[in-house]
């Protein structure tokens, strides 16, 4: 009896500290990371599509990321998806690359 309750108890929590990482990884901390774009969904062709498998994406230096669609027409689709987001960015569209600036915290 206790040992169920004890195994129970650690797969709860276990669950609760992988959301709580999850959650982490898409905090604004004043530098840019590829991670803040995981949750970023992409209407392509009617189907919600996770960003990382739509384009490349990086981080150049501390403040810029940088997302590169692999098919060029996707491109209009990954920057509604981007502006409809709640992380408040406006991406740069040059060709099929998007470039979004991230400003720094106050």
């Amino acid at each position: 009896m206790v040992e169920d309750v004890l195994a129970q108890t650690r797969e709860r929590m276990e669950k609760t500290l992988t959301a709580l990482r999850h959650d982490l990884s898409g905090v604004r901390a004043g530098r840019a990371t590829p991670t803040l774009l995981d949750r970023i969904r992409v209407d392509y062709y009617g189907t919600p599509t996770p960003l990382q498998q739509l384009a490349g994406i990086s981080c150049p230096d501390a403040r810029t990321i940088v997302v590169q669609a692999w098919d060029k027409g996707a491109t209009s689709a990954i920057e509604k998806a981007i502006l409809k987001s709640d992380l408040g960015l406006t991406p740069q569209v040059e060709g099929g690359l998007l470039r979004l600036n991230l400003p720094q915290l106050s």
